[in-house]
C-alpha cells in the first residue's frame, strides 16, 4: 500500500503545483472571474495529467506490480481453499 500512497501523493503534488504555476498566470494576464478559476482548474487537471504520465511512470508501474501481486496472492488463497474443498 505505500507505492499506492506514494503514488497517489505525488499525483496530488503535480496537480497542485501545475495549478498554482497556472492561478498565478492568470491572475497576472486576466481580470479574475469565477469561469475563468474554473478554466484554470480544468487546464491544470488536464496538463497535470500529461506530466505525470511522463514524470511517474516508475511509481505508477511499482503500483501495478503490487497489485498484481496481491491480486495473485488472491486467486493463489481461493484456488487453494477450492483444492482443499474438493479433497473432502
Amino acid at each position: 500500500m505505500k507505492a499506492f500512497w506514494t503514488y497517489t501523493l505525488a499525483r496530488l503534488g503535480v496537480f497542485l503545483v501545475t495549478w498554482a504555476v497556472l492561478f498565478g498566470i492568470s491572475r497576472l494576464v486576466f481580470d479574475p472571474t469565477a469561469v475563468l478559476d474554473l478554466w484554470v482548474l480544468l487546464l491544470a487537471l488536464v496538463v497535470s495529467s500529461v506530466i505525470a504520465m511522463f514524470t511517474l511512470r516508475g511509481l505508477r508501474d511499482q503500483v501495478a506490480v503490487k497489485l498484481q501481486e496481491r491480486a495473485q496472492a488472491l486467486n493463489d488463497r481461493i484456488e487453494e481453499s477450492r483444492r482443499a474443498e474438493d479433497v473432502d
